[in-house]
């Protein structure tokens, strides 16, 4: 059985998810924060803690079978991987952003304007396809600061919540790509049921994140109108109760629906709703 290799953040916005992800997929490990690879103890898999910059090519060139990384990174280090699973967090939105006294309103006014950026392989290629000609200045760390030093007319970078931007005296002006952290994987992994079978673990985590399990009373005059809003898994699991006429109904709700779903529910007559939530889900 070959051990598996599979890169991650070593540290950023993505490293606390990626970890938590893994051990509730009931992966054993340690030292994960002090060593550059960990040794899974009860699964073929070895964790290389990495800059997410380098995940993508360690993934491409075979160092690593597998990788957790942002959209963003891979798009902009133009890296040859196989996308797995998107997996729902480190969401964000790379934006061009403009100063908040700026002038500029539309996008043909960036037409030989200076903008800085951490990510010029995804800016080029967007300023090409809306036949935009800017001066695209590369620079590391915090491009925010490029309008306000005179280095720059505008900035592009990665925004979550538009904190950093409303506190560098920027406002958001056009967005360019929407991003999450991916399970990617290197082309010589087809097939492989070592990487099946993570990947399975991974997807009944991610399943159960999005669900909630319910559990309600109801009479059984108003049965079927409960049943009819309660697709469950595959269906709804309905149990007598000691009071006559009445029945315990199990299912799943999706989280996205919850509250819907339970208003509905009060109103069609179900009554003492519990829910919980769910570890995994294997389909």
């Amino acid at each position: 059985m070959k051990t598996l290799k599979i890169a991650i953040q070593k540290s950023g916005r993505l490293n606390e998810k990626s970890v938590e992800i893994l051990k509730n997929c009931g992966l054993s490990f340690e030292n994960y924060k002090s060593s550059l690879i960990s040794t899974v103890t009860n699964f073929p898999l070895e964790i290389l803690f990495l800059r997410d910059d380098d995940i993508p090519e360690y993934v491409q060139d075979g160092i690593a079978d597998l990788g957790i990384v942002g959209e963003n990174v891979i798009v902009e280090t133009k890296a040859e991987v196989s996308y797995l699973q998107k997996l729902g967090f480190g969401k964000c939105t790379l934006k061009i952003a403009v100063q908040a006294t700026s002038n500029i309103q539309n996008l043909d006014e960036l037409n030989g304007k200076a903008i800085a950026t951490s990510y010029p392989v995804i800016l080029e290629k967007f300023l090409q396809e809306k036949g935009i000609k800017s001066d695209i200045r590369t620079i590391s760390g915090s491009v925010e600061i490029g309008p306000g030093l005179g280095l720059s007319d505008a900035i592009f970078d990665i925004v979550s919540t538009g904190g950093t931007l409303k506190s560098n005296g920027l406002k958001p002006f056009a967005d360019v790509m929407q991003s999450e952290a991916v399970l990617i994987g290197n082309k010589s992994i087809a097939d492989n049921p070592e990487v099946a079978e993570l990947l399975q673990r991974i997807r009944s985590v991610l399943s159960a994140k999005s669900n909630k399990y319910v559990v309600l009373n109801v009479s059984k005059d108003n049965l079927q109108k409960v049943v009819d809003l309660l697709p469950g898994v595959k269906s709804p699991t309905v149990v007598p109760l000691f009071e006559p006429n009445w029945v315990a109904v199990h299912s799943v709700i999706a989280e996205e629906d919850f509250w819907d779903k339970i208003n509905s529910l009060k109103a069609a007559g179900a009554e003492g709703i519990l829910v919980m939530p769910i570890e995994k889900i294997i389909t």
